[in-house]
């Protein structure tokens, strides 16, 4: 079949890839204070029990920072985005998290919502099941369903949750985000089993190409976790460890929730 060719092709070149790389860090230095890594992060609160304190911290940290946002659930939107005024860091929220599983119509209203409260970028989750299904038309009006009610107010990122998906899950995944004209595709809500991994933000980059972005979300604690991302071909980096990776130091604290 003309997707398992696609597939082995791919595979195949992603493998090669990453036996290329090497472990030096990306911007010349492996530890000290280091501001270009700030730039792909998404300074990421998604816990249930976040408090609006927390959001008024993070918000702060991301200004500090200039980190690329901050991503956060839906209801703290508009106070994010009030806390944020005057500055470049975008707001980032989650459409139809962290399951995907509601309905196509339900995750258009959820970003109509968030955008009219001031969100400038949506990370939506796909409809997991159904595309394990092989019900591609229902993942791809589910995600188009995302695109066309961001009108390009907002950017989309399309979750495809990798710990969940076999290889060719995870592409056939990519290639129906790219259809859908989405703007990325990344790898996980943190709520699954599965981190954020090079091989899969290859595997994703090689099938979007150069006209999509992916972003790398989950397990993402150090500067070294980050080069190896971004070498990979990652653009954004969600993590609540952006001021550890920007500093350059390990971070010891609990794993993150995204």
């Amino acid at each position: 079949m003309e997707l398992d060719r696609l597939i082995e092709e791919i595979t195949r070149q992603v493998m090669k890839e990453l036996g290329e790389q090497t472990g030096s860090a990306l911007f010349g230095t492996t530890s000290g204070y280091n501001a270009e890594y700030a730039k792909y992060v998404d300074h990421t609160v998604l816990k249930p029990d976040t408090t609006r304190s927390t959001i008024e911290r993070f918000c702060k940290e991301a200004r500090e920072y200039e980190f690329a946002s901050v991503c956060i659930n839906p209801t703290h939107v508009s106070f994010a985005k009030e806390l944020l005024k005057g500055s470049p860091v975008k707001v980032c929220t989650v459409i139809g998290f962290p399951l995907g599983a509601t309905t196509p119509f339900v995750k258009a209203a959820e970003v109509r919502d968030a955008i009219a409260n001031g969100a400038d970028e949506v990370d939506m989750v796909i409809n997991i099941g159904a595309l394990k299904d092989g019900d591609y038309d229902l993942v791809s009006r589910d995600i188009k369903g995302v695109v066309d009610a961001a009108a390009g107010q907002a950017t989309v990122k399309v979750i495809i949750e990798t710990g969940l998906l076999t290889e060719q899950e995870k592409i056939k995944a990519c290639l129906l985000a790219k259809n859908a004209g989405a703007n990325f595709v990344k790898t996980c809500t943190g709520m699954a089993v599965g981190v954020a991994t090079p091989e899969d933000i290859q595997l994703m980059k090689k099938t979007v190409g150069s006209s999509m972005e992916v972003k790398g979300s989950t397990g993402i604690k150090t500067r070294e976790d980050a080069d190896r991302l971004i070498k990979a071909g990652a653009t954004r980096l969600g993590t609540s460890s952006g001021i550890d990776i920007v500093k350059g130091i390990s971070s010891q604290a609990a794993p993150s929730s995204y």
